[in-house]
């Protein structure tokens, strides 16, 4: 190191007066709490290196409770070695600080509280905090970070950490910190965001919801055409009782409808997506916002279609496993034996069924390749061509696939007149018409004429964007039947 180096001090003040370290190793950060996130924040920090001073209200009774590393004082003596403090306690006992509030002046604070309910509130937790000590700098993070995702590292928990302050030096500073700490930070602005950041962690699965309610709303749907045809009608019409289907029966032949639409719906919104720029002849119009959100909810809808096959297939396989299916296939052994056949073998049948098989296991294997490259972990370590090869020219093959698998299920069956129990059709051939439209809407799009069009608009290409331009330099005038290309 040369001697215009060892000149340099380590501790530089910034333009508003917040220093700035150039190392956070061996940086002395503060607590104030004793309770179990504040014990996992010291055990983070120490592992990365920093020094932790522990400010208690009873330093003697919780000294025992935190790493020998960390130094456990009085919240006076803690707030007198530091200039970084995290606030390691409820938003109602923030007035306990009150006393430390000369002491606190020009520090800087990061709040780690989470709000008690998701009602829309006027002050963030985090906003009080800095009402209450107008001469100190708050910074709002690590609120979504669990205890158990500190003691454990970033490796077994979320990775990102979102920080919000007034103050772009006090954010840099605590970034830096969290980025020291494994993980990775995401700076959301001003502290007036701390308030979407505090509802984060009681948000329960916030980009599920419109999926599960879809995934929910199919099965409800299609589990009661299916109880209609199958259970009702032979009760109504023949006084039969086949409410024992419930359980099984009917759950097997509702759950690959669901799973089949579902994966449908995954690409559905992406031909709709094409097919609105090719009416507007340009990719920089914006999609309406149902389009769009339809389009942030296909890896849910996806995983959701996943969760469904497996279920069909895990029902599928016990099916010869009820005392009906026994009873059944002894009914079917006497009537045989009664009406002297001696072999009940249908060749059309055989093959129908061992096709039938076989796409829905081809179908499930690559459904599970879908699922699999969907997680971040494993999309990570997938180039971008990779990716889209799997989730999308991969998935149109297994749509394909189900679409057979659906096919050689019903065979003849929709021509039967006796399958139409109460003039409705059967369950399959409802099933069909999205997938279907999907599959064609994308052999349209794959025609020649069109993707050729269709891939220059997604390069930019946009229709008399050009000549518009040439008619407002007077180079062709408004009859001109001539289009340009503009690459904007």
């Amino acid at each position: 190191m040369t001697q215009g180096d060892m000149a340099k001090p380590l501790l530089r003040t910034s333009s508003e007066g917040v220093p700035s370290f150039t190392s956070t190793s061996k940086m002395a950060i503060g607590i104030l709490g004793s309770g179990d996130f504040a014990r996992s924040l010291a055990t983070r920090l120490i592992c990365s290196g920093f020094k932790v001073v522990v400010g208690s209200r009873n330093p003697k009774r919780n000294a025992g409770l935190f790493p020998q590393a960390a130094e456990v004082t009085t919240q006076l003596n803690a707030v007198n070695q530091t200039e970084l403090i995290f606030i390691a306690v409820f938003k109602e006992h923030y007035f306990t600080l009150l006393e430390l509030k000369p002491i606190l002046a020009g520090k800087v604070l990061v709040d780690i509280s989470n709000s008690t309910d998701l009602k829309h509130q006027t002050e963030s937790n985090a906003e009080y905090l800095a009402s209450l000590f107008p001469d100190s700098i708050v910074v709002k993070g690590f609120n979504v970070i669990s205890a158990w995702a500190l003691q454990s590292g970033p490796r077994d928990g979320n990775k990102q950490v979102f920080i919000c302050s007034d103050n772009r030096d006090a954010s840099a500073k605590v970034c830096q910190i969290a980025r020291t700490m494994g993980f990775i930070p995401v700076d959301m602005g001003s502290l007036s965001c701390a308030r979407d950041i505090e509802s984060f962690p009681l948000r329960l699965f916030p980009s599920w919801k419109k999926p599960f309610l879809v995934s929910f709303g199919l099965f409800i749907f299609f589990y009661f055409y299916n109880f209609i045809i199958s259970v009702l009608h032979p009760y109504i019409t023949k006084n039969q009782n086949a409410f024992y289907k419930m359980p099984i029966e009917l759950m097997n032949v509702t759950l690959p409808c669901v799973a089949y639409v579902l994966l449908s719906l995954v690409y559905l919104p992406g031909i709709l997506a094409a097919f609105l720029q090719l009416k507007n002849n340009t990719k920089y119009k914006r999609f309406p916002d149902w389009l769009d959100q339809w389009l942030k909810h296909r890896k849910q809808l996806g995983l959701l279609s996943f969760y469904a096959a497996v279920l069909h297939a895990v029902y599928s396989l016990c099916l010869p496993m009820r005392r009906s299916a026994r009873y059944e296939a002894l009914n079917e052994a006497y009537k045989q034996v009664h009406a002297g056949k001696e072999n009940a073998w249908v060749e059309e049948e055989v093959w129908r069924m061992e096709l039938y098989v076989s796409c829905g296991i081809m179908a499930l294997g690559m459904l599970s390749l879908l699922a699999i490259s969907s997680l971040p972990s494993v999309g990570s370590a997938l180039s971008w061509r990779e990716f889209n090869f799997i989730q999308s020219r991969l998935g149109y093959v297994v749509l394909m696939t189900a679409t057979l698998h659906t096919l050689l299920y019903g065979w003849k069956r929709a021509f039967d007149a006796n399958r139409y129990k109460f003039y409705l059709p059967p369950t399959f051939t409802l099933t069909l018409v999205i997938p279907c439209i999907v599959l064609l809407s994308k052999l349209c799009l794959l025609l020649p004429c069109v993707n050729r069009r269709l891939m220059r608009i997604q390069r930019g290409w946009e229709k008399k964007a050009g000549s518009q331009v040439l008619e407002e330099l007077g180079c062709i005038t408004d009859s001109s039947p001539y289009e340009t290309i503009s690459n904007v």
